[in-house]
């Protein structure tokens, strides 16, 4: 797999030095899927980056595994206390994000590797802690008003207008947030929580009701969004001391309904329209599933497994 590689960083923005790619291309495969990783830090840590991804990564082009690229997705990150800036900061460099920023940036890079690269469907897209959260948020039906209609995508001769970002066949959400205002309430007594909610979305929290993804259901939610997805695996660690457990449950009890529907595509592309949830036990810290690699690599090995079940891949 590694002998044919390519990485390089493509630029999908104009507005930001984050609004990057980290891509790695790999030798053509009519059966591979993209791996694409979008990073946590709760919206705002410059020290979580799209090179979190880089040590699951190399465990996973070890593997004999149909993958035809790796993605991982920078984008613009909220203000942070930690990480004072004033005016001598560059604008490009400048940490002030808002929803719908961050997800605006997220649908950009999925659709300018879409038209790069023209895998359509055939990807998994992966995300930590909120960068789950923006995984499912790009597959819900609305996210608070903001809707996936036209993207600017940057070209050789500037801004190439694109249709929204074609669905993934499988997302992999490993210890996701999907409920920001029960996440506030479970840690009442950590004013970090709070803080970076109102960082990223501001202090209204019908708005936070609105953007979780196991909050919102029906048509608004991934229910009645994400009609061609056929694979959710929620990973989680007991051990995990920064987002608990009952995020997990919610989430779980929210993807029932979309599971029970029939994915809607093409009759000749698949023999069945069966969907799946699965929950996959790590192991390790909140942070850990990323660092060393291994647990985040096992979630998306996971995945590739329920895939092969499914006759999806190879």
């Amino acid at each position: 797999m590694s002998d044919h590689s390519k990485t390089q960083t493509i630029v999908y923005g104009q507005d930001h030095n984050l609004q990057s790619i980290a891509v790695t291309t790999l030798a053509p495969r009519k059966d591979g899927y993209w791996v694409i990783f979008i990073h946590g830090g709760a919206w705002r840590d410059p020290a979580v980056t799209s090179t979190s991804f880089s040590a699951a990564e190399s465990i996973l082009r070890e593997r004999d595994l149909p993958i035809a690229g790796f993605a991982s997705i920078s984008y613009r990150l909220s203000a942070h206390p930690n990480h004072p800036q004033d005016s001598n900061t560059a604008p490009k460099d400048f940490q002030n994000a808002k929803h719908p920023d961050h997800i605006t940036d997220v649908e950009a890079a999925l659709s300018f590797l879409q038209n790069t690269y023209g895998f359509g469907t055939r990807y998994i897209l992966v995300g930590h802690s909120c960068g789950a959260t923006l995984a499912f948020q790009a597959v819900m039906g609305t996210v608070s008003g903001h809707r996936e209609q036209t993207v600017a995508i940057p070209g050789p001769s500037g801004s190439l207008p694109t249709t929204a970002p074609v669905q993934p066949t499988a997302i992999v959400s490993v210890a996701g947030i999907y409920d920001l205002r029960l996440l506030r309430d479970t840690h009442a007594d950590i004013s970090a929580y709070q803080e970076f909610i109102e960082g990223a979305f501001g202090a209204d929290e019908m708005l936070w009701d609105e953007v979780s993804p196991a909050k919102v259901t029906g048509s608004r939610g991934v229910e009645g969004g994400w009609n061609s997805g056929r694979l959710v695996v929620l990973a989680y660690s007991k051990d995990d001391g920064l987002v608990d457990a009952p995020q997990i449950e919610v989430m779980e009890k929210t993807l029932r309904n979309w599971e029970k529907a029939e994915a809607q595509i093409p009759v000749q592309e698949a023999s069945n329209c069966d969907r799946r949830v699965r929950i996959l036990s790590i192991t390790g810290a909140h942070d850990e599933a990323w660092e060393n690699g291994e647990q985040l690599a096992r979630a998306v090995t996971f995945a590739f497994e329920q895939l092969h079940e499914m006759g999806l891949a190879l």
